[in-house]
């Protein structure tokens, strides 16, 4: 199976070189991501976008695009609060934009709006890497989007994301769909 990843850092610079963060400029750089994930889709690749993409209106728009084209769309909201985000920030962006040096700045000084009905929600200051990768892996198997499972009914990323002690407590875990 083909993936790709499409950064949000990566597309500002290569594809949004030039766009600001206003509301317009953010929309437009995420229908640019997602035509890439479209075009990417349409020839069988699967596209994780890591970017970004603060307003509901052009997530849906996207979701809608791609769904029109018969691809997947599995929406994974990376929830966190804001200190701690500020906390893991190398670049040091959420401490100026907490102290005022930043306008503009998604979920500080400009609105993030929360996705209502993500198929996976990610508690990243809660979860262990590996229980969260495998509550995506877990929504792919779902929707058949990773190759067929074997007899212990987890496909071989899930497998080998947890160990049998681990699967058990996730088995538990309801995904939001």
């Amino acid at each position: 199976m083909a993936v790709e990843v499409l950064d949000g850092d990566e597309i500002r610079t290569n594809l949004s070189k030039g766009l600001g963060f206003s509301k317009e400029d953010r929309d437009t750089n995420i229908r640019r991501i997602g035509y890439v994930c479209r075009l990417l889709s349409r020839n069988g690749v699967a596209a994780i976008s890591a970017a970004i993409s603060p307003y509901r209106e052009v997530r849906d728009e996207v979701r809608r695009l791609i769904e029109a084209d018969g691809a997947a769309f599995v929406e994974v909201y990376v929830k966190c609060p804001i200190k701690v985000l500020a906390e893991r920030d190398v670049k040091g962006l959420y401490k100026k934009a907490l102290a005022g040096e930043l306008t503009g700045f998604a979920g500080v000084s400009d609105p993030y709006e929360e996705p209502l009905a993500p198929e996976v929600v990610i508690e990243s200051n809660r979860e262990a890497v590996e229980f969260s990768v495998t509550k995506i892996l877990r929504e792919l198997e779902r929707r058949k989007l990773l190759p067929e499972v074997e007899a212990d009914e987890h496909s071989t990323p899930v497998r080998s994301a947890l160990d049998a002690e681990s699967l058990e407590l996730l088995t538990d875990v309801r995904v939001l769909a």
